[in-house]
């Protein structure tokens, strides 16, 4: 950790927040479907049985809100966006507890993982919300609001504690980008035998390269169709060599490794090339993991991977223990999400934040409150 970041930390740790709620109404920000913001005044909400109110801190915009709600409103039914406070990474502190809580309290720094499911069914029983089917199923952001607002109402059995040592920018980052990564690597596991490919080096990408390097992986190699990702990721330090995404690239990616492939590949894109990609670039015995959402998957089964006896994982989000692992890992290995953050914006700045994000020519994009705290 550099000098000025850990003195950063230090500042934030002896930092004290308000926690008096001056007003009863706070702005919002949401997605209409047609590649814009809207800021509304909405009611600061009140914790009820279970429940917390959270102040957010740093509420960071994810690939799949650009996808299914920004640019238009692709979810239906119970999946789809239902006209809710956009935003299902955020980060920030409890400033107000509702009755019969049995773990969090006032002042407690919390990551709020960004489904909140029933808690009944088999999946919500291990940990994994994102798998609820159950109508009682909502998420962040989505289904009920999320932290694109000064406060979000969470459930307690959401929550995941945030250490001193991890920012607030960094937590917002746990349960999407990195928990969606670290679940998909836990999967194929990495270790320091390991030469690793990672096909699509936005935000999740990058996010499983920096996983990827703290696992011990000696070789990383990224590929992309943007210039400025590549650039990115070499100069965050997370990879030996990048690769726009061409005719060639197979070719040059076999090369990387004297022609034998890598053992582990990542698809963090959803597209069908670098899916194709990731597997052929694989060496026998070798193992992928599929975390990018959407697109197809066109494949030759017996020489891609039968003949080869390759694995491919599908791997969705993650499961809140994970989470919880996870949160142990990065003070372990002493990383931290914020590097990913490119851009930081203000919430009345919120439409620049997405149309930065939906361009694709940046790392994470933030919209942090009480800026000085960041």
């Amino acid at each position: 950790m550099s000098a000025c970041f850990s003195e950063k930390m230090k500042i934030k740790q002896r930092k004290k927040s308000n926690m008096t709620i001056q007003t009863n109404k706070m702005p919002a920000a949401y997605l209409p479907g047609n590649s814009t913001v809207v800021l509304k005044e909405v009611d600061i909400p009140v914790p009820g049985h279970g429940q917390v109110l959270v102040k957010t801190k740093s509420s960071t915009i994810c690939g799949s809100d650009i996808r299914a709600i920004y640019h238009q409103h692709l979810g239906k039914g119970p999946e789809g966006y239902q006209n809710k406070i956009a935003g299902h990474e955020p980060c920030g502190q409890i400033v107000q507890c509702g009755p019969g809580l049995k773990r969090f309290k006032e002042g407690d720094r919390v990551i709020i993982y960004h489904i909140s499911g029933c808690g009944v069914c088999n999946d919500c029983r291990r940990g994994y919300m994102i798998s609820c089917t159950s109508p009682h199923r909502a998420a962040y952001g989505w289904q009920r609001d999320g932290g694109m607002a000064p406060y979000i109402l969470a459930e307690e059995k959401d929550l995941v504690l945030l250490p001193d040592e991890l920012s607030y920018t960094d937590g917002a980052q746990v349960a999407c980008g990195f928990g969606t990564v670290y679940e998909g690597i836990e999967k194929i596991g990495i270790c320091g035998n390991d030469a690793v490919l990672v096909a699509g080096l936005g935000p999740v990408g990058l996010a499983a390269l920096m996983v990827a390097k703290a696992m011990g992986a000696q070789k990383l190699v990224g590929v992309d169709v943007v210039e400025e990702r590549c650039r990115l990721a070499k100069e965050l330090g997370l990879v030996h060599q990048t690769f726009i995404s061409g005719p060639d690239t197979l070719e040059k990616l076999l090369a990387e490794t004297n022609g034998a492939g890598f053992e582990r590949s990542i698809d963090c894109s959803g597209h069908t090339d670098a899916r194709q990609l990731c597997v052929r670039a694989t060496r026998k015995w070798g193992k992928i993991a599929l975390v990018g959402e959407g697109g197809t998957m066109e494949l030759n089964p017996s020489p891609d991977l039968i003949h080869d006896q390759k694995t491919v994982y599908g791997s969705w989000v993650t499961s809140i223990w994970k989470m919880e692992e996870l949160v142990e890992r990065l003070v372990r290995w002493n990383i931290h999400p914020e590097e990913l953050v490119t851009h930081r914006f203000p919430l009345e700045k919120a439409s620049e934040a997405y149309a930065l994000m939906a361009s694709g020519k940046c790392g994470k994009v933030a919209v942090v409150f009480d800026e000085e705290l960041q």
